[in-house]
């Protein structure tokens, strides 16, 4: 039976940052159509509604239903120790992540938390995730485990570190391409699951490891790779230290292949001019993750000027280094951000960033990130007066914007009235 969902509906035709807000089309009354895993009708809900008398109703009323949010960049074994306090990165990831990480050797513990990690994410209206998993196979087959269960579409990939980090938490050059190599051949394609290629950034990787993963994306240009760029001054000071022969940062990656157009780098705040061209060259992707930028003191990233500069970005909370697992909150925290730059984003440039954005930024925008026939029907419905707070600032609206506003800036998951995935209700 076909599914009607009415409510307020958010959909995007183009890029509102290059084309303004009227780049989305909103319906005050809106419809969106699912037949089986798929979208296909968005528009009128009057009309949608006579078209296919047949059709399930659940009518959300003033609610909002908008493309599930899709986070670009997180690291599902970090779920437990989020709002970790203090410490400059590498202080924090010697204190609080490589211990919590060396426990998922332990198939049991790495599907716990995969379980609890993936609940806690649809429960804030984000139904696709691109993670970094642990150095241990068991980690990326309990991620994927537990997203095939749930439907979801996901990525992900072994971690791989061969120096600078604990006993029990180090692979070799060999058994990173092997192991990596093994689960992207168990796992990339099955279902709704992407295998990522994963080197964890260049300090803890060899330049032989470097290249053994570079190799294995040359042997599979249809995956994604992931790592981190630049996210700290004293970071890329150590970057130059171990990589003396390198222009910058970002050449240790090219320099062993792990540089293209299916690239993501995480943070990318402190990048240098050549940086920045080379990356908009290339087609990469860079992952904004505002409330780790802020809570692990990194700095402020450029959005504007690198999405003026042609560059792709998607949104991402970065946990457990992010503060929250909340999209609204990092929705919030990115305006912050901005503002700081002295640029004030549009909500629909911020709407667009947690969907459209970082399905682009992933390679997956055909399937999932917004509201169009043929889509996936991954939905999040949003309730725009959720608190006290919210509600007496909402009421006072002139148009949905401004309605969404506060749900950006105040939301969070006690917001989401409903979650779709693939089609069928998953939470509500």
């Amino acid at each position: 039976m076909a599914e009607l969902l009415i409510g307020q509906v958010i959909a995007f035709d183009g890029d509102p940052f290059t084309e303004g807000p009227a780049a989305a089309r909103t319906w005050v009354r809106g419809g969106v159509l699912i037949e089986g895993a798929r979208i296909t009708a968005v528009g009128e809900a009057a009309a949608l509604q006579a078209a296919h008398p047949g059709a399930h109703v659940h009518d959300y009323g003033a609610a909002l239903i908008s493309a599930g949010f899709i986070d670009a960049h997180v690291h599902y074994p970090q779920t437990a120790m989020i709002a970790s306090w203090g410490k400059r990165l590498i202080d924090w990831l010697n204190t609080y992540t490589f211990p919590e990480e060396m426990r998922f050797d332990d198939p049991a513990y790495a599907a716990m938390i995969a379980g609890r990690y993936l609940d806690l994410a649809l429960a804030h209206g984000t139904t696709t995730m691109c993670s970094y998993c642990t150095i241990h196979p068991e980690s990326v087959d309990a991620f994927f485990s537990a997203a095939r269960g749930r439907g979801m579409r996901a990525l992900a990939g072994k971690t791989c570190m061969d120096r600078n980090a604990p006993d029990g938490l180090r692979d070799t050059a060999q058994s990173a391409y092997d192991d990596s190599r093994a689960l992207l051949g168990r796992w990339h394609g099955v279902d709704r699951l992407s295998y990522v290629i994963t080197p964890r950034f260049a300090p803890t990787s060899t330049p032989a490891q470097l290249s053994a993963l570079g190799a294995l994306w040359a042997e599979h240009p249809g995956c994604l790779m992931q790592t981190h760029l630049s996210e700290q001054s004293d970071e890329i000071e150590w970057v130059k230290d171990l990589f003396p022969e390198a222009r910058d940062y970002l050449d240790v990656y090219e320099a062993h292949g792990l540089l293209g157009e299916k690239g993501v780098y995480g943070h990318s705040i402190h990048l240098t001019a050549r940086e920045r061209d080379r990356l908009a060259e290339t087609g990469a992707a860079l992952a904004h993750c505002p409330t780790s930028n802020t809570f692990i003191g990194s700095g402020l990233f450029d959005l504007q000027g690198l999405i003026a500069a042609g560059q792709r970005v998607g949104l991402a909370t970065d946990t457990g280094g992010g503060s929250s697992f909340s999209m609204l909150r990092t929705m919030a925290a990115a305006y912050e951000v901005a503002q700081l730059r002295h640029v004030a984003l549009h909500p629909a440039q911020l709407w667009w960033l947690a969907t459209v954005g970082s399905a682009r930024a992933l390679r997956i925008d055909a399937s999932v990130g917004n509201i169009a026939p043929g889509m996936e029907a991954d939905l999040v419905v949003l309730d725009l007066a959720s608190t006290p707070a919210i509600a007496q600032r909402s009421v006072r609206a002139d148009d949905l914007w401004e309605a969404v506003f506060p749900t950006i800036i105040m939301g969070d998951d006690r917001a989401v009235t409903a979650v779709w995935v693939g089609g069928k209700l998953v939470s509500a």
